[in-house]
């Protein structure tokens, strides 16, 4: 007779038992959890649990127990009776007991759809008695993790446009000493013919708006404060009179209100005074310094000029080479400078775009495009035109990545790195790593573009790079950090919740967006996990493969759907 012979194989509630005619090994039940299997991390943990009865295995009896995950070997296990010494779990005879095994092994392809199923040998100490026939002790593997969307958010560069410019033109009236009264040789001159003739063209120029005309008059630090500062007053008014007569003449009507013209009076002009000072070649350096100490010490006014006039020729050459040049009225028009406008700018980028600035080239292509191809085409031509300019790369690799094309991107993206280390860049990079399958790689760089948009407050951004963070976390396994860092909802925020269990707040998450066929099918998954029922399972599976018909393959093989298997509404619609 057979020490060890199998007479049935039967389910008893969770676990699988086996019948033995003989006496060394008999009634054994195993039972898997989770059954079926689940991929998490890129790895399949299975925990075999053989419980045997009292008196189910002799005390000389050895049960080598091989489990395989379709044709991938696990590894070999032992049952063992109390008087066997070797390896192994040991069960008492009188009151049997239970082993556990548990084995971690490398996620394959392979697995999705498989069997986990044991085969071993019975042994009398070490001699063997019979074969365990192979046998499915549970289902294998749900992978809805790999479900994910790898896709990162990538960052662009914001551009610095600025296009409305405050400026200011001007124009200057000279005087002689003591005097405010505007030449007639003054009204020819060059600054002044120019300014008028710059506001004959800003009347027809759509681009300038003239705000503000101020007339600032200054005289010499020498002789009385008190003449100065009313000097340098009248010296406004004669200037205003004689530039209104001006305005009148060249027909600029607007421009002939007095009450446009706002007069501001600064005295004696010691700064000017220093300027024009410094500039003067016919002065020693040692006299220029006397003359500055002479202004600032000598609070006597009288003495002060005549300890200046004191310095003979220099100060000769005070009066011809200095002082005329602060006895002056300036003419200060203020206006603003207007940008191109947005339809300006598109076009410009399409017909001229070598004419457009960094900064005008970044915000067009940014702000005023939406299709992919063309912000490509003029983050171009930003590349070969400001090339030192590390956001034309990044913004460029940034488009490249939407565009599906990885590995120019990644090229772009290294480029701008090389220029400036950044936390964007580093984002981006992250993105080319994680569809290259280096993880690694992508969590180093995401963990330094976080540390770089911490630093400067970048809130924006570092949601962007916590979604990154997010998408590693589910790779990973690690699903409640994952359903933290993903700020908003979105379809990976509800596959996180999913796989933590959260089938309410995943349902509450995907209520919120956009039927995808990714969103429909993650739905059935949740009716099936739910136990809400057939119909409900195929309702949104129907919505799925209608929008990918690649997911009735999935969905026929894939173990959340394992409990209506065999109903014939989803049999009929995967089949």
């Amino acid at each position: 007779m057979k020490l060890f012979r199998l007479s049935n194989w039967f389910y008893v509630g969770s676990g699988l038992m086996f019948l033995a005619s003989c006496d060394l090994v008999k009634d054994v039940t195993y039972s898997v959890n989770p059954n079926p299997l689940e991929m998490h991390g890129d790895s399949v943990k299975i925990a075999i649990t053989v419980n045997v009865p009292a008196k189910g295995i002799k005390k000389k009896a050895k049960a080598e127990i091989t489990p395989k995950l379709g044709n991938y070997a696990i590894g070999t296990w032992y049952v063992n009776g109390e008087k066997v010494t070797e390896n192994g779990t040991t069960i008492n005879f009188k009151n049997g007991g239970t082993a556990t095994f548990e084995q971690t092994v490398p996620y394959m392809p392979e697995m999705e759809a498989a069997d986990l199923v044991i085969t071993g040998k019975i042994y009398k100490q070490t001699k063997e008695k019979d074969a365990l026939p192979e046998m499915k002790i549970a289902d294998a593997t749900i992978i809805t993790p790999l479900l994910v969307n790898k896709t990162f958010k990538v960052l662009y560069e914001e551009d610095a446009l600025v296009r409305q410019f405050e400026k200011s033109t001007d124009a200057t009236f000279n005087f002689e000493k003591g005097k405010s009264d505007v030449r007639a040789t003054e009204l020819k001159d060059a600054d002044i013919t120019a300014l008028v003739a710059w506001i004959q063209a800003a009347q027809s120029n759509p681009k300038i708006k003239i705000n503000a005309i101020e007339i600032n008059g200054y005289a010499s630090p020498d002789g009385e404060v008190s003449k100065n500062d009313n000097l340098s007053f009248d010296r406004t008014e004669t200037t205003r009179t004689a530039i209104i007569a001006l305005m009148k003449k060249a027909k600029l009507t607007a421009f002939t209100d007095t009450n446009m013209y706002k007069l501001n009076k600064f005295g004696e002009d010691f700064e000017g005074f220093k300027t024009q000072l410094a500039l003067s070649t016919t002065i020693t350096e040692a006299d220029k310094n006397l003359f500055i100490r002479i202004l600032e010490m000598t609070k006597d006014l009288e003495q002060r000029e005549k300890e200046m006039i004191n310095l003979g020729k220099s100060y000769t050459e005070l009066e011809k080479d200095v002082f005329p040049k602060i006895r002056r009225a300036m003419i200060v028009v203020k206006y603003t400078e207007f940008g191109l406008t947005d339809d300006e700018l598109k076009a410009a980028a399409s017909n001229n775009p070598n004419s457009l600035s960094v900064e005008e080239l970044l915000f067009t292509a940014n702000k005023l495009t939406t299709d992919l191809n063309e912000k490509a085409r003029i983050y171009g031509v930003a590349v070969a035109n400001f090339a030192s300019d590390y956001r034309t790369h990044t913004n460029l690799g940034a488009a490249r990545f939407q565009l599906n094309k990885t590995a120019e991107a990644k090229s772009s993206f290294e480029k701008a790195s090389a220029i400036k280390d950044n936390g964007i860049t580093k984002n981006n990079m992250a993105a080319c790593a994680i569809l290259e399958g280096n993880r690694v790689n992508a969590k180093k760089l995401i963990a330094q573009a976080k540390t770089a948009f911490d630093a400067k407050g970048e809130a924006s951004q570092k949601t962007a790079a916590n979604y990154n963070q997010g998408v590693l976390n589910i790779m990973d396994g690690k699903y409640a950090a994952a359903d933290g860092n993903f700020s908003e909802n979105s379809y990976n925020k509800a596959l996180a919740q999913v796989l933590a269990g959260k089938n309410d707040a995943a349902k509450k998450t995907l209520s919120g967006l956009t039927e995808t066929a990714e969103t429909a099918y993650l739905k059935a998954i949740i009716a099936a996990r739910s136990n809400e029922g057939v119909d409900a399972v195929v309702a949104s599976l129907k919505i799925a493969i209608a929008k990918n018909p690649s997911l009735k393959e999935k969905a026929a093989k894939d173990r959340e759907f394992l409990k209506i298997a065999t109903e014939s509404s989803f049999t009929n619609l995967v089949k």
